[in-house]
């Protein structure tokens, strides 16, 4: 389209200066009465270029003119300041890089938008980790090479309720961070699974190629999050809660709260929470005796023995 070859031939006089009409031709692979009819529509349209004759001479743009040739709007360039904490691109090992591509965009910026950049990256911070999630950076190094090398991993993993590490062997798509934490998407005999990367004990990059099915990453992941999302949240849970620590709990269980919080109570407070298994009600010892659970036996049996071996390990460790 004439329209993508006039933005060329503008990036290469701001990127080379002057170029002589056979040169812009070859680059732009049309011939030279193109290119200098290109260059009477961009006059035309208010572009400061011109062409000089001679041994010397070429094509070239009027000196210390720049223009916004990415079209990019000052809400665009806003948004490409908004920061993200440090850690996803660390992981990575893309921390110095994502600093310097960003130095280098607010560089190319058209002046007017510089300074609004500028204020965005300074007042407002994405952290896309969440509180009290345990997360951890964790080396990524071996995933990332199996996935950009298309080979397959030999893992040991830590499963959530395996006694001990498992080997297997995986196809993998490729690794997604979400809410801080790292997944890799892989298939294990042909079905998708998902592996948390601070699971993995330990990693080996193998020489037979990856074998996956065909379909991408950004597909697996709409399946296996959607697993995820729409499993049932199947135990309830009856609590005691103390008013000193009802706003806390509130604002920290408000996605299992069933039970509506009163504004205002001088009484204890009980209230039934959904949590999709019984470890996952483990986050309620965080509130010591301000809580107290009521039911399900289960539950109060599994904090109770929490409670006590890590008593346990506290006392032995004195």
């Amino acid at each position: 389209m004439r329209s993508d070859r006039l933005l060329s031939l503008l990036l290469l006089l701001q990127s080379h200066g002057r170029l002589p009409a056979p040169e812009l031709a070859r680059r732009l692979e049309v011939s030279v009465r193109t290119v200098l009819r290109d260059v009477e529509a961009l006059s035309a349209a208010g572009i400061p270029v011109y062409t000089e004759r001679g041994r010397h001479g070429g094509i070239a743009l009027l000196a210390g003119f720049r223009t916004d040739v990415t079209g990019m709007t000052a809400d665009e360039a806003r948004a490409l300041f908004v920061l993200l904490t440090g850690d996803t691109h660390a992981s990575l090992g893309l921390g110095a890089a994502a600093g310097s591509a960003l130095r280098k965009i607010m560089a190319a910026l058209p002046a007017p938008h510089r300074e609004a950049a500028d204020l965005v990256a300074r007042r407002i911070i994405v952290d896309p980790v969440r509180w009290r999630t345990g997360a951890s950076v964790v080396d990524l190094s071996t995933l990332q090479e199996a996935v950009f090398t298309d080979r397959r991993l030999r893992l040991r993993y830590r499963s959530g309720d395996a006694p001990a590490p498992a080997e297997r062997v995986v196809d993998p798509y490729g690794l997604v961070e979400k809410a801080g934490v790292w997944y890799l998407v892989a298939d294990r005999d042909g079905e998708p699974r998902l592996y948390r990367a601070d699971r993995v004990v330990a990693a080996a990059v193998l020489d037979a190629p990856a074998q996956r099915r065909n379909t991408t990453l950004a597909d697996e992941w709409e399946v296996l999050r959607a697993r995820v999302d729409d499993f049932p949240a199947r135990l309830t849970v009856r609590v005691r809660v103390a008013p000193a620590v009802l706003a806390r709990f509130a604002l920290m269980h408000r996605a299992e709260l069933l039970s509506p919080v009163p504004a205002d109570t001088a009484e204890p407070v009980e209230l039934e929470l959904r949590f999709a298994a019984t470890a996952a009600a483990r986050t309620l010892l965080a509130f010591g005796t301000d809580v107290t659970v009521l039911s399900p036996k289960s539950v109060v049996t599994d904090l109770a023995e929490v409670s006590a071996a890590t008593a346990a390990h506290y006392a032995a460790s004195r």
